[in-house]
């Protein structure tokens, strides 16, 4: 008798943000993600240097937490979310919390896209959702071994979700999804007129 197992599992937590930590008011992280980002001239500068589309405060500002308190409100619930999926992916922390690293606002407008990448230094990654508008774009996720399957035959379109090359997670206004930073991702374009938000963060270990 056969026995077909599956090995090496890839996780993705998706949950409420509000399941975790201080309630979080959209239409607030809505308006304090516009407002850093009208402000943040030196973000603005970036994104217009490397073609970045719309904005992102990935390279210009570090202490989010710092300049508006929602912001400390979901580092709060983040901290939260990311012991439990450390948990699930039972990892041998030695007493050493995960730790955010980085957190950063992404505004994206129609017809923006974000390459596909990994966040190397880090151990689990994620992203919140402020605003996700009709035709906004999922989160693709792409099947780590892609690289060693060499001649492999293409996925039936009909696979089995763990079967398949490419996940599109279509997550809502509150959401939140983590992986681990390896995971190669990207936000194909986006066809709505009106703007995709999010909120983006890493977390480290040592």
């Amino acid at each position: 008798m056969s026995n077909i197992s599956s090995l090496f599992v890839t996780r993705l937590y998706r949950a409420d943000l509000s399941e975790h930590g201080p309630t979080i008011d959209a239409a607030e992280m809505e308006a304090s993600c516009y407002s850093i980002a009208q402000d943040d001239e030196a973000g603005q500068d970036w994104c217009e240097e490397n073609g970045y589309p719309g904005y992102t405060s990935y390279a210009s500002l570090t202490d989010l937490p710092w300049r508006f308190p929602i912001f400390a409100d979901l580092v709060k619930s983040l901290d939260a979310h990311v012991a439990a999926f450390a948990k699930d992916l039972e990892f041998d922390l030695d007493d050493r919390p995960l730790k955010l690293e980085d957190i950063w606002i992404n505004i994206l407008p129609e017809g923006g896209t974000h390459a596909s990448h990994i966040h190397p230094h880090s151990v689990i990654s994620g992203t919140t959702y402020v605003a996700m508008p009709d035709g906004a774009s999922a989160l693709k996720l792409e099947d780590p071994r892609s690289a060693m399957m060499m001649a492999a035959p293409a996925r039936r379109k009909q696979a089995r979700e763990e079967m398949r090359s490419f996940i599109y997670a279509k997550p809502a206004v509150g959401d939140v999804l983590l992986w681990e930073s390896w995971l190669r991702h990207e936000v194909p374009m986006n066809m709505s007129e009106d703007d995709r938000i999010s909120v983006s963060f890493n977390y480290s270990w040592g």
